[in-house]
């Protein structure tokens, strides 16, 4: 289902996935099966989404994010793709993050880039996550830090 008052520009959502008003989709992202995009995000072209996956409302996901099967990603979460971000800067560079299957990204939680999210890892609502994430960690404060292993 793709609302109708959302911008879609790509012909290939499989019909299990369900994109919600006010979205914007770039039309060379590759979206899963089964995946839940609510209200008010924009997901650019070369980004990778598995299925399974649930972004919640005022989600960005910029080139160079790969989010695999069964992530969760909560409102209003912040991903860069830029270290060092300048306007107009025609030498850039892309760094890339991954966001391994099942791992859980709290609601106002900031990923800075070429950061590696675990699988089953868990980051705890408004973390900055500056640095790699084991997998089935949870991780939480500014900057975001280990503070148990996953057991739920």
């Amino acid at each position: 289902m793709i609302h109708q008052l959302a911008d879609c520009m790509n012909e290939n959502v499989p019909n299990s996935t369900n994109i919600w008003q006010f979205c914007v989709i770039f039309p060379k992202c590759i979206i899963g099966e089964n995946c839940n995009i609510c209200s008010h995000c924009l997901i650019e072209n070369e980004v990778v989404i598995g299925n399974n996956v649930t972004i919640k409302s005022g989600v960005q996901i910029w080139d160079g994010i790969v989010l695999e099967d069964n992530v969760m990603v909560g409102a209003n979460v912040s991903f860069t793709n830029d270290k060092f971000p300048r306007s107009k800067n025609e030498n850039w560079e892309l760094l890339r993050t991954k966001v391994c299957r099942g791992a859980t990204i709290g609601a106002g939680s900031t990923i800075l880039p070429g950061i590696t999210i675990g699988e089953n890892a868990f980051i705890a609502a408004g973390s900055v996550v500056t640095k790699d994430v084991p997998a089935g960690e949870v991780w939480l404060g500014n900057p975001a830090r280990f503070y148990r292993k996953v057991d739920f």
